[in-house]
């Protein structure tokens, strides 16, 4: 029987357990809890909040596709041994979903964030009659809430709560203290972001991105997505010729200057799509699903969202 995720024990246990770490029984080596988180944009915040008072693994590679990535057995078993698993949620994690339900048998508690920040659905309204992953009820939600910094602010709150729940004393207090520093770089973000996205004049806050990933950004910046080129809010999916053809007409018809593709995908589909449509349109890579290596232009998340934000104002402006 798995013990929860808990840093409470016993004043008479609490120097034989926890030692000069403070961390609980299902721990790691070093005496610390050990949390995994799936995404590594997700595990950069987790990693700002808990400093060193927990040993944290993310699962999701530097440059890696969150539809699509896969696990080892080693680290499908640390999984299944962790004290906390921190997920986006929302069906994000597809390689993932097999693991996290055994982890939730073993007695593992699992934090989906994307659940509790308010999503959205993925709506229907894009202009090439694309099917974007919402069924006819609007049911299905859209994982991808790290768009919107504000929403992220949001999720450090969800995360530090959890944190600080399970910690005492002295570790709670240093969570506190990093998730209100942390808090305040992400609300500085958003005041860039809002500048840099606010300045493209309105009749230009049009989005083609390779999937549908912006729907975030779009509802908080006033922006609107007119079209992707895989249908659907994952990678997984392919276009057909046909959406080809209605796609193109959509960027031709809204004079759209550039299409956007992730960092982590092959440009190959949306350089065809800029053949298709016949018009000069550029090619714009984003970081929107996961960061780079450290020392890469999008190592952290604030940098990932102010590189996004500087490269879709860039592309948009008039010229």
């Amino acid at each position: 029987m798995r013990r929860p995720f808990s840093l409470r024990v016993p004043g008479a246990v609490l120097a034989l357990v926890l030692g000069a770490s403070g961390a609980v029984a299902c721990t790691g080596d070093d005496g610390k809890p050990d949390i995994v988180v799936t995404t590594n944009i997700l595990g950069d915040v987790v990693t700002r909040l808990v400093g060193d008072t927990a040993e944290v693994r993310v699962l999701m590679k530097p440059n890696a596709d969150p539809h699509s990535f896969g696990i080892s057995a080693r680290e499908a078993g640390e999984v299944e041994n962790a004290d906390l698993v921190v997920a986006n949620g929302l069906g994000l994690e597809e390689g993932l979903g097999s693991i996290l339900d055994s982890a939730r048998g073993e007695g593992v508690e699992v934090l989906e964030v994307g659940e509790l920040v308010d999503p959205l659905d993925y709506t229907a309204g894009a202009d090439n009659g694309a099917d974007n992953g919402a069924d006819s009820a609007g049911a299905a939600k859209d994982p991808h809430f790290w768009t919107d910094p504000a929403r992220m602010v949001e999720a450090t709150g969800i995360i530090e709560e959890k944190l600080t729940d399970e910690l005492d004393g002295d570790e709670a207090d240093r969570v506190r203290e990093a998730a209100a520093s942390y808090r305040s770089e992400l609300e500085q973000l958003d005041a860039e972001v809002a500048e840099l996205l606010g300045s493209v004049p309105e009749d230009n806050r049009k989005l083609v991105t390779n999937h549908h990933v912006f729907g975030y950004l779009a509802d908080r910046f006033n922006y609107r997505v007119i079209g992707a080129v895989i249908p659907g809010g994952t990678t997984l999916a392919s276009p057909s010729a046909a959406d080809l053809r209605d796609l193109s007409t959509t960027i031709r018809d809204n004079h759209v200057p550039a299409v956007f593709a992730d960092s982590s995908q092959p440009q190959r589909l949306a350089e065809v799509l800029a053949q298709e449509a016949g018009v000069d349109v550029e090619v714009v890579a984003l970081f929107s699903e996961s960061l780079t290596e450290p020392d890469g232009e999008a190592g952290n998340y604030i940098d990932m969202q102010r590189t996004n934000a500087e490269r879709i104002a860039d592309a948009l402006m008039p010229r």
